[in-house]
């Protein structure tokens, strides 16, 4: 395709998908600690600095439906002994136009480095910026090839008043560019469904392989 990842996902956000053939296209990491694997629909892109011909190779004798190996267990795996890079999970990539405007409920942007939600931000986006409601809480940063990202945390005892819509939707008007994108866990159907709410939809599916944590 003779596209870096920035340039994927900017089409891939405007509605223009890489070809439905089958393939996968292998392209390096945007800097040193994004790297992982993007599913579209039947097309996937591995963005790893690796040779490219190892990764093809391992893909192609993964046991696996060729539509969907580039997601399987045994792929990852194999990606995650050759970088010594772990994953959390398999996760539904979405993302949604920003918003003109001021987000519709009331946020205090936070400023404490050592709060939790800044802290685990920090290890996977930059530039974070985190604002608290009344109950919840939104965080904005730089994730993969520079995208910004939104998440968004709602907790127990409000659950079920919309909050987290609202929330999702201040992502929005709050967005730094014209696109912000996030990420859910497809079994956290309360997540995925909030930000379709929310007017985010699915672009494919994402495997993002972490860097060692420190001392490892």
């Amino acid at each position: 395709m003779g596209q870096e990842l920035g340039g994927i996902l900017a089409a891939a956000a405007r509605g223009h998908f890489p070809p439905t053939d089958g393939a996968t296209t292998v392209v390096p990491q945007p800097n040193p600690r994004d790297a992982g694997v993007l599913a579209f629909t039947a097309h996937s892109v591995v963005f790893l600095d690796e040779d490219p011909k190892w990764v093809l190779a391992t893909l192609a004798a993964t046991d696996a439906d060729p539509f969907a190996a580039s997601m399987n267990p045994a792929f990852l795996a194999a990606l995650m002994a050759r970088t010594g890079r772990r994953m959390n999970c398999v996760d539904l990539l979405t993302c949604a136009p920003a918003l003109p405007g001021e987000p519709p409920l009331a946020l205090t942007e936070l400023h404490d480095p050592d709060h939790p939600r800044v802290a685990r931000a920090l290890k996977f986006r930059d530039d974070v910026r985190v604002w608290a409601a009344d109950g919840g809480v939104l965080v904005l940063g730089r994730g993969v090839a520079g995208r910004w990202e939104a998440a968004i945390e709602v907790d127990d005892g409000v659950r079920g008043r919309g909050l987290g819509v609202q929330l999702a939707l201040a992502a929005r008007h709050l967005a730094p560019e014209p696109v912000i994108w996030a990420q859910q866990s497809p079994g956290n159907a309360r997540s995925v469904r909030t930000f379709q709410a929310a007017g985010y939809r699915p672009v494919g599916s994402e495997a993002l392989l972490c860097a060692p944590l420190e001392g490892q």
